[in-house]
């Protein structure tokens, strides 16, 4: 390992790896040896480096940082996120700033740039020997890299028998998947890129033009890409396809969560980044949360069997390729998230501020806090991952909690006060 640059973060510490990125970690003593890593990923043309103080002992949990897309990045993108996440949860975090993607590096196509996210994820594994438990943070493409990272490190179950036991990410127990306006559906046609305004004209020659700037992850974004007369990667990657395994990798995470921009994202439209037809977009109002301003609805989607879907594709204009990425996707939960800011000075870079990739577009904050909130909060885990309706009894067979030390016991007091402000049915 070799000590990384200087900065006025108080209380965190980094450090950069010898096969690239930056560890950073809360300089808070701990009595336990870090044991979940989150992985964040970041941006076409850029690089997520992290500036804080000098190395010094770590506590906590890993976090790998990962953002992409047409706007360039940036050597800050994840830094408020990182920043937030070690100070709320000091004990528990370690955060790791992916780099095995940078500048043109970007430009090579999701797959191979989620190979080098696998590699980098399996040398940080293979540095920290303590770890049970990894989770995923990712904006915009950094979303379809991971997606492919994981299918790349995914491990089938060990038991046989077992029908209902899940595989792991190395090894790992898989936790949160978690996206930030992520082109899950691609980026041709269908308003999937609102700057081109939906007429088919420009959309059409967008998608012919596309990879003379952004090469190869453009034909992927564009569903252009035909390698060896193989269906286009985004498509692949729906299904369990070959020896890739990307929705059994998927299934394997006790979450998967994706945040969307509602309006005013110009670069990733709506219906790609929280994985829905047309018919299936909500109606929301402005939000009258105090703590979560920007966050306009919420909701559980329960997976369903693709065989059900057969005949919802009865919009004329839906794209029937995108159909079947809505359906594959679909065959696991997911918890949506939309976020609307409407109401901000910066609204038409939404795209940037629902990650606070800028320090002076901090709006987006409250979206940090929401995936913070809910990154360990297991009484809002319960809430969203059984629907409706709503059995409390099923609480003791569907939560556990382990506690490796005396100060976690707190949890016990913490668990029973928010439990009384409950009202069980």
């Amino acid at each position: 390992m070799v000590g990384a640059g200087s900065g006025e973060a108080e209380g965190l510490r980094s450090e950069e790896s010898l096969s690239g990125g930056v560890d950073v970690w809360s300089d808070a003593v701990s009595s336990h040896a870090p044991e979940h890593l989150l992985v964040m990923v970041h941006g076409i043309l850029g690089r997520c480096a992290y500036l804080t103080a000098p190395p010094s002992r770590r506590s906590g949990f890993v976090v790998i940082c990962c953002s992409f897309f047409f706007s360039l990045s940036s050597t800050t993108d994840w830094q408020y996120g990182a920043n937030e996440f070690v100070k709320q949860l000091p004990d528990d975090i370690i955060v790791h700033c992916s780099e095995k993607n940078m500048n043109t590096l970007t430009l090579d196509g999701v797959d191979v740039m989620g190979q080098r996210l696998a590699d980098e994820v399996l040398d940080v594994i293979s540095r920290k020997p303590e770890l049970t438990k990894i989770s995923f943070l990712a904006h915009s493409v950094g979303g379809l890299v991971a997606r492919y990272a994981i299918a790349k490190l995914y491990r089938h179950p060990n038991s046989t028998f077992d029908s209902k036991a899940e595989g792991t990410i190395c090894g790992l127990e898989a936790l949160n998947f978690i996206t930030v306006a992520t082109p899950h559906l691609g980026s041709r046609g269908n308003k999937q890129v609102p700057l081109l305004f939906g007429f088919i004209t420009m959309e059409k020659v967008a998608s012919r033009v596309i990879h003379w700037i952004f090469r190869r992850t453009g034909r992927h974004l564009f569903l252009t890409d035909d390698d060896e007369g193989e269906p286009p990667l985004l498509q692949r990657m729906v299904e369990d396809y070959g020896d890739l395994y990307f929705i059994s990798a998927l299934r394997a995470f006790k979450r998967r969560v994706a945040y969307a921009n509602a309006d005013c994202d110009h670069i990733v439209g709506w219906r790609t980044s929280s994985i829905r037809r047309k018919t299936e977009l909500p109606k929301w109002e402005e939000s009258l949360s105090e703590k979560y301003p920007h966050i306009v609805h919420e909701e559980y989607s329960e997976e369903i069997d693709p065989e059900k879907c057969q005949g919802l594709a009865t919009d004329c204009d839906l794209d029937l390729l995108e159909e079947k990425m809505v359906t594959g996707l679909g065959s696991v939960s997911w918890e949506k998230v939309d976020v609307s800011f409407r109401t901000s000075m910066g609204r038409f870079a939404a795209h940037s501020i629902i990650q606070v990739k800028y320090a002076f577009m901090n709006e987006g904050a409250d979206v940090i806090q929401h995936i913070i909130d809910h990154f360990q909060n297991i009484i809002s885990h319960f809430e969203t991952s059984l629907g409706d309706p709503l059995n409390w009894k099923d609480f003791p067979s569907k939560v556990a909690v382990q506690m490796n030390d005396t100060h976690p016991t707190l949890c016990i007091p913490e668990l029973m006060r928010t439990l009384m402000g409950i009202e069980l049915e």
